[in-house]
């Protein structure tokens, strides 16, 4: 992907229909994170979602919700439904009809208009990066991952380069969705994470992607001796 909006962004989607290798079979995991989240979104949205405030309430006859990142699949169906029925306890008419739209683009830049939602969710989709690093693909940089996929064994040039894009990518997704809440909107973020004293090679994930890594690189190397 770019950070220039002018430059066409590369889509890279996940795997549809509903085959063993589609998203669909393979997204267990980030389905039961969604219904883990629920009793702790149902609460928060009980106790903090403030539908009465004036600036909230004139922004639209409306009620607004965008799942971004959403993949194939019904696990986006799923954590909307949660959110409308816990908003539905709060506020909202029980057969108030209700209208759905896919909007393309990066989450990364602004994708709706100014303060024209009510409420963002995000699961399982912001440690997407909008791009690789420049320095892991510059040959002259110190950061340059040379025959590597993961970062776990290469220099630490390289973890920091990634934590330098993370952060930026952040920053612009968190600008980005300041501008499309209205006052008293609610933005919820799902996201995978490990403790500072924790180092990345003792976490399991990571040893899982060394592995794959590793048979990659050796798949790779025996296609080019063939």
């Amino acid at each position: 992907m770019s950070h220039s909006r002018d430059t066409m962004v590369k889509s890279c989607p996940m795997n549809g229909g509903d085959d063993e290798y589609s998203y669909t079979k393979n997204s267990m995991f980030q389905k039961e994170t969604i219904s883990a989240a629920k009793e702790i979104i149902d609460k928060e949205i009980a106790q903090k979602l403030d539908v009465k405030n004036p600036l909230f309430a004139s922004s639209s006859s409306s009620f607004r919700i965008a799942d971004l990142g959403c993949s194939v699949g019904p696990n986006t169906f799923i954590a909307m439904e949660n959110v409308i029925e816990a908003v539905k306890h709060k506020s909202l008419p029980p057969k108030r009809p209700y209208f759905a739209a896919g909007v393309p683009g990066s989450f990364h830049y602004q994708l709706f208009p100014t303060s024209s939602l009510h409420f963002i969710h995000a699961s399982h989709a912001l440690h997407w990066l909008s791009q690789v690093p420049n320095e892991v693909v510059d040959e002259n940089s110190p950061a340059w991952n040379r025959g590597k996929i993961f970062y776990l064994s290469a220099p630490e040039e390289v973890g920091k380069a990634y934590a330098a894009q993370f952060a930026k990518d952040v920053g612009m997704f968190l600008d980005a969705r300041a501008t499309e809440l209205v006052s008293g909107g609610m933005l919820v973020l799902i996201i995978g994470s490990f403790r500072n004293e924790i180092s990345p090679s003792h976490t399991l994930a990571s040893v899982l992607f060394d592995l794959l890594e590793s048979t990659l690189l050796d798949m790779a190397k025996e296609a080019s001796l063939n």
